[in-house]
């Protein structure tokens, strides 16, 4: 929360939290935005605030018991005595409803008990609760943004009433709720009955405030003796009064909950009794919570136990005191697959290790201070850590390459990979971090168990005499856990993906990290003045449009400008307006062509280009090389990102991201840069996988594909194909493979879905096994819950079977999508594998640089082009054998952007 409460005085009384499940979440839904998502398009900013606010109400609050009601629809008693009880509520939106499921599987990984009771409110239940539960002698916590829960505040009942959103509540004591409505919490009713309730749509007395209500109530005394002297109440409201008589009445018995509801549970029944911390972690995937996660496992109540019991104990190792010079014997004594950790700083090109732990499965490790190395020892290391026959388990295998490195310690026989065994195991996850999946595989904390009677923490420095505790139990986990990671690898046929392709791979890519690209320094900064220049002049012509100066980052400056001021058309309604995103932004000029719009959209650009220019200024190494850090770990599908800088976003199609290409260079004493991609790969992968024969001969014939399947679907010689013929066809190919629709296909092309529609059908009977192929991948993966590409590289899609539709078809686009792109990146993993054997093995100088999307970037040696050509030529297309020959297109330059074709 924003401004955390200040919890309640603690006593030896038991403390029940009771949350209204419904009114908080729908709080949290309009709280926070709709682009809270996953990647695969969950919206979850109802169940992300609510989690928040639950996590932070157990730590604040530390309640031993805890429940959560919610309404199970929206026929109650009161509808039936009051048809338009809540009339006047929304619809509840989609978005929202689909959220509630995800709620509920938060809480049953919490373990807290989910209550729900058909023609009951949620208020009723948190009544009946709260009630009991003070009886039997506890305090009760309400967490509400319902006032009627005020009638059950008292001295050991507070109602949470939140203020904003759901990040500030107030603490509604009997001294708050009479301060503010000037009458006790059990005369609230009272008052509300005469004023109503427009949420509830309960029409109150007219004229009659809150202020003139508590009047009454206090003057005589409580409601019923009111209404039984309303005669006696004088003026305009006293007439009023009169006439409303009735509606009073009812509104009274409206809005009494109920305290007598018959529930399966009673409050000793709702102990607290600690997370089911395997399902906080996997329902923390699904939904890629990331720091939340960790908030709320520190919030569990059995993490406040000093040596939880069951699966949550420690790992346990033995640390040897190894004698300086003896560290060559201890190796050479253990048997098996050693778990290697590396305590340091992975920067490619300037890294730093500092500890190594080396451990077996049985729990025995040592620990070394590689500052404080006895001579011997270190040769030791170095020879263990170079030896490929060493077999060596590691978590991210890459950053412990850099790391050792940087000491000069050549790291191989790495035959096991924990980090890179969990993402293809589980490869939409949010993150891998070891002492999460010690704790789902294993059934263990990642933490350092102190010995019985220890008094204070242990000593956990690396200084060579066994005291590296923490280090060493990491180097025994990943021993223990690659154990576990190796069965659900094999059952999800994935092993040789690890040992084949993504585990030979990170050190391809560790080489190409620690070499980077040569920058032109001074090119950059001038890129950044001319860039800089351009939002000045954009920004400029902005404000001559509109006659004045305003933030064009400002969203809130933009809505008064462009609707109020220019009166455009609005865009989409959020919580703070009209957006005025880009997609919105761009369409809105493509309807309007405003010159303001035209202004703002080239401000933006600029500005973009100006922040992409300053990251790689900032990148630059002391060698004068970009080193870019590669993520095998982060797309589902398989594709590499490149982040620090992220060198795959830069533009090629435009003139602003050529001349940013043009700033990386061939290094010094190095020929040229040579780059080499795929041919529409994407296109030769479809036509491998639905066998379509018209397709594969479109391949086959060396025509221009676009201009051949045009002719198809149009019905005209290829040289008839014209432009915009074979745009629409180039669009529409594509497309499909990303589950694109006749109204996406007519939005992209800016035609009539009729039109669109037409032109899918007849692509369809030109090409039927692509639309054989399209319906059976996804009817499959619905079948098995997963799709795979050529290499068997699986993406499991739950979802499919979902009820909820959003998420249902979100998932079908995923399984049209996920074995072609996925297959592309199989197709370029083993294409730099070729490429940097062939290298290796003729024994050339020239070197990998740059993996982005299908292309990759070399840096040539001299006299060594032709050869260059040939390895990437061959190896890469060679790298596959499928239906349609592989075309691989090379070019060569000084500069990246020269070295296009």
């Amino acid at each position: 929360m924003g401004d955390r409460l200040s919890p309640v005085t603690t006593s030896a009384r038991p403390r029940l939290l009771l949350v209204d499940g419904h009114s908080m979440a729908y709080r949290a839904f309009f709280a926070l935005p709709d682009t809270l998502a996953t990647t695969s398009g969950q919206v979850t900013n109802a169940v992300y605030g609510f989690t928040s606010m639950l996590t932070n109400l157990l730590r604040d609050e530390q309640p031993t018991h805890a429940a959560v009601a919610f309404d199970a629809g929206r026929v109650t008693f009161r509808t039936e005595r009051f048809p338009e009880y809540k009339g006047t509520r929304n619809e509840t939106p989609e978005t929202f409803r689909g959220q509630v499921p995800l709620i509920h599987e938060v809480l049953d990984a919490l373990r807290i008990p989910a209550l729900a009771k058909e023609g009951i409110e949620a208020d009723d239940i948190l009544a009946t609760l709260a009630s009991s539960a003070e009886a039997a002698g506890m305090d009760v916590l309400i967490c509400s943004g319902d006032r009627d829960s005020f009638q059950l505040v008292t001295e050991h009942v507070t109602v949470l009433y939140p203020v904003r959103g759901v990040s500030e509540l107030a603490r509604m004591t009997p001294e708050a709720v009479a301060a503010k409505y000037g009458v006790p919490p059990a005369q609230y009713p009272d008052l509300a009955a005469l004023v109503g309730e427009s949420s509830d749509n309960l029409p109150g007395v007219p004229g009659v405030g809150p202020k003139t209500a508590a009047k009454w109530v206090v003057a005589y005394g409580s409601l019923d003796n009111l209404l039984e002297q309303a005669d006696e109440v004088k003026g305009k409201a006293g007439e009023n009064l009169r006439a409303h008589l009735a509606q009073v009445r009812l509104n009274r018995e409206l809005n009494a909950l109920l305290l007598d509801v018959p529930l399966p549970y009673g409050p000793d029944d709702l102990t607290l009794h600690g997370f089911d911390r395997d399902a906080v972690h996997r329902v923390s995937d699904a939904l890629q919570f990331g720091q939340l996660r960790d908030r709320l496992l520190a919030a569990d109540p059995a993490a406040q136990e000093v040596a939880p019991a069951g699966p949550q104990t420690g790992l346990e190792v033995e640390v040897d005191d190894v004698a300086p010079g003896g560290l060559g014997a201890w190796l050479a004594g253990r048997t098996g697959r050693l778990g290697l950790d590396v305590s340091g700083r992975a920067v490619p090109g300037g890294g730093d290790a500092w500890g190594v732990a080396v451990a077996d499965a049985d729990g025995a490790a040592v620990a070394l201070d590689l500052a404080d190395l006895a001579s011997d020892d270190e040769k030791a290391l170095a020879a263990w850590l170079a030896d490929p026959a060493a077999e060596k388990v590691a978590h991210g295998a890459k950053a412990a390459w850099h790391a050792l490195a940087s000491r000069g310690f050549e790291l191989r026989g790495v035959t096991f990979d924990t980090e890179l065994a969990a993402y293809l195991c589980h490869p939409d996850q949010r993150g891998y971090d070891l002492g999460d999946l010690v704790v789902r595989h294993l059934g263990h904390e990642l933490r350092v168990e102190e010995p019985e009677g220890a008094q204070g923490a242990l000593d956990l420095s690396l200084d060579g005499g066994g005291q590296g505790t923490r280090e060493a139990v990491r180097a025994h986990a990943v021993v223990q856990l690659a154990a576990a990671l190796a069965g659900d690898l094999r059952d999800r046929g994935a092993t040789a993906l690890l040992t084949d392709v993504e585990l030979p791979l990170s050190e391809v890519l560790a080489r190409m990290e620690a070499t980077g690209i040569a920058a032109d320094v001074e090119y950059l900064t001038g890129l950044e003045k001319h860039f800089g220049e351009a939002v000045a002049q954009a920004a400029g012509d902005a404000y001559d449009v509109i006659g004045r100066e305003v933030n064009l980052g400002s969203p809130k400056q933009l809505q008064e400008v462009l609707f109020d001021q220019l009166g455009m058309p609005k865009t989409k309604k959020i919580k703070t307006g009209y957006t005025t995103d880009a997609a919105a932004l761009a369409e809105l000029f493509a309807r309007t062509g405003h010159p303001f719009l035209e202004h703002l959209l080239a401000h933006r650009d600029a500005s973009r280009l100006r922040q992409t220019v300053e990251g790689l200024l900032k990148s630059v190494a002391p060698d004068g090389r970009i080193h870019t850090t590669f993520q095998q770990t982060i797309a589902a599908t398989g594709r590499l990102s490149s982040a620090d800088p992220n060198l795959q976003n830069i533009p090629i199609r435009t003139e602003a991201g050529r001349r940013i290409r043009r700033a990386f260079v061939v290094g010094e004493g190095y020929e040229t840069l040579m780059t080499a991609d795929y041919s529409q790969i994407e296109m030769r992968i479809m036509a491998h996988l639905s066998g379509d024969a018209a397709l594969i001969e479109a391949f086959r014939s060396g025509e221009d594909l676009h201009r051949y399947v045009g002719s198809r679907v149009f019905e005209v010689d290829p040289a008839d194909v014209t432009p915009q013929m074979r745009a629409k066809v180039k669009a529409m190919s594509y497309g499909l493979a990303y589950g694109l629709s006749a109204f996406g296909l007519s939005q992209q092309l800016g035609i009539e879905r009729s039109e669109a529609h037409s032109l899918m059908e007849d692509y369809f009977t030109r090409f039927g096994g692509v639309r054989e192929y399209l319906t059976g991948v996804v009817g499959e993966a619905r079948a098995t819950g997963w799709t795979a590409t050529i290499l068997g590289r699986r993406r499991y899609l739950p979802d499919l079977t979902s009820d909820n539709r959003q998420r249902r078809e979100m998932a079908e686009r995923m399984a049209l999508n996920a074995p072609i792109q996925g297959s592309a990146a199989d197709i370029i993993k083993l294409a730099m594998l070729g490429v940097q054997r062939e290298l290796d093995a003729r024994g050339l100088a020239s070197r990998l640089l740059l993996q982005v999307h299908d292309e990759l970037v070399v840096e040539v040696a001299s006299g060594e082009r032709d050869a260059a050509e040939d390895v990437l030529r061959t190896q890469m297309g060679a790298a596959v054998e499928l239906d349609v020959p592989l075309d691989v297109s090379v070019g060569a330059g000084a500069t990246w952007h020269e070295a296009g074709h």
